[in-house]
C-alpha cells in the first residue's frame, strides 16, 4: 500500500508518494530545488525503510521556507494514511550518533501531533539552507501525521552532522513505531 499526496499553492507545487512497507528494495527519488533538504529526506527514507518519491518546486528565490514546510505537510499526510490502517507498536526511539553529534529522538503514533524540540544549531545555515527550517519541517510533519515526537541533542559538533543525526534518528524511531502488533497499543481502545 502507498499513499500519494498532491499539493499546489501559489508558493509550491508538490507530488509525493510514500510506502512505509519499503522492504529490501527501497527506492527513493527526490527531485526538489533544495540540495540540503533533498539530502535529509534521502537519509530519512533510507533509515525508515520507506519508498519515497517527491517532485516539488517552489518559490526558492525567496527562500526554502515554503518548500520545506509544504513537503513536510505532504509527507505527514501520506504518513498518516500509511500508519492508521493496521495496529502498530506505536512507540519508537533512537539515540543516533553522527561523528561528534548525537541525537536522541522518541516518537509516539499518538493521534495527537506535536514536535517538542528546544535545542539550537551552532550555525544559522548549511549551504543556503536556514537551519531554523529543520524545526519547521518536523513541526509540520508531526501535526499532519498526528505523531508526537521529542528530539534533543546529547552532543554537538556541527549543524550538518546534527541535522543528519536528527533525520536518521527520526527515521529509525518511526520505523520502530510502525512495526505491526497483535495487541492494542492504547488502553483507550482507539488512537484516532
Amino acid at each position: 500500500m502507498s499513499a500519494t499526496i498532491e499539493r499546489t499553492t501559489k508558493e509550491t507545487c508538490i507530488t509525493l508518494s510514500l510506502d512505509v512497507g519499503g522492504g529490501g528494495d527501497v527506492e527513493t527519488e527526490i527531485a526538489i530545488p533544495c540540495g540540503f533538504l533533498r539530502h535529509m529526506l534521502e537519509l530519512l527514507a533510507f533509515h525508515a525503510g520507506w519508498r519515497l518519491n517527491v517532485r516539488a518546486d517552489g518559490d526558492t528565490d525567496v527562500d526554502a521556507h515554503h518548500l520545506t514546510e509544504d513537503i513536510a505537510i505532504c509527507l505527514g499526510r501520506a504518513f498518516l494514511e500509511e500508519w492508521t490502517f493496521a495496529e502498530r507498536t506505536r512507540y519508537g526511539w533512537c539515540a543516533l550518533p553522527m561523528d561528534g553529534s548525537c541525537a536522541l529522538v522518541s516518537v509516539d503514533l499518538s493521534g495527537r501531533g506535536g514536535f517538542h524540540f528546544d535545542d539550537a544549531f551552532p550555525a544559522q545555515k548549511c549551504g543556503d539552507f536556514d537551519m531554523e527550517l529543520i524545526a519547521e519541517f518536523w513541526t509540520a510533519f508531526c501535526r499532519e501525521a498526528r505523531v508526537t515526537a521529542h528530539a534533543r541533542f546529547l552532543a554537538k559538533d556541527n549543524a550538518h552532522h546534527m541535522a543528519e543525526a536528527l533525520f536518521k534518528g527520526m527515521g529509525r524511531a518511526l520505523r520502530q513505531a510502525l512495526v505491526s502488533s497483535d495487541t492494542a497499543s492504547t488502553t483507550k481502545g482507539v488512537l484516532l
